[in-house]
């Protein structure tokens, strides 16, 4: 079973937590695209979705499930999204495709947040893959300095401008051990929109597609 493979059946088995009715959160990236492909033979019995990303909102109107804005709606069952790198506590890195300000938005009003990765993203120590930190452009270099502070190597990402118009910084050779106090660290520097570590709102249900079919666990 090839990566791809393993991602979609992440992506299907998240498909049964999608109710009828419902209005359901849905993110961003490869594995994500496999979950809205999903969605085709029951989209007519959903209500509709809040999307992370201009190009999630783009792939679900075109199958004709109609996207809400988020200021429309109060809560929502479950949002479905990837990771760049998930712990065992089920802390995540995301932001690897730009969007991780609108996910962490998305995700702090679903009820239930449900992750789909392939075994490649499991990790012991988030870190290895850079941590994205999305910047007003005006604050990047005074950002990337703090950043270095912090014992990271950041690199600004040329040529990527968010849907919200600013930058990224990718910050290397960090070792993550302490998830949520790097994120309020992070996030307190002034001209971070916000950084990539998902800790404060982590995962509640982790699916992972592996060469031994989808592992299924539950926040503790």
């Amino acid at each position: 079973m090839d990566q791809n493979q393993k991602k979609m059946s992440a992506a299907a088995e998240a498909v049964k937590y999608v109710k009828e009715n419902a209005i359901l959160g849905v993110g961003t990236g490869s594995t994500v695209n496999y979950f809205i492909d999903g969605l085709e033979p029951i989209k007519d019995k959903i209500k509709g979705a809040v999307s992370s990303s201009v190009a999630s909102t783009k792939k679900l109107e075109a199958m004709g499930i109609k996207v809400f804005d988020l200021n429309e709606i109060d809560s929502f069952d479950i949002y479905v999204d990837g990771a760049d790198e998930i712990n065992p506590e089920m802390d995540m890195i995301k932001g690897g495709g730009a969007a991780l300000t609108r996910e962490k938005i998305v995700a702090a009003v679903a009820k239930q947040f449900i992750c789909i990765v392939d075994d490649t993203k499991v990790v012991d120590v988030l870190g290895k893959f850079p941590l994205p930190v999305e910047v007003i452009p005006m604050a990047r270099e005074y950002v990337a300095r703090e950043l270095t502070k912090l014992g990271g190597r950041p690199v600004y990402r040329e040529g990527c401008v968010t849907d919200n118009g600013n930058h990224i910084l990718d910050v290397h050779d960090l070792r993550i051990t302490e998830p949520k106090k790097l994120e309020q660290l992070v996030n307190a520097i002034p001209g971070v929109v916000t950084v990539g570590i998902f800790g404060k709102r982590g995962a509640d249900v982790l699916i992972v597609g592996t060469e031994d079919g989808v592992k299924v666990s539950s926040r503790q």
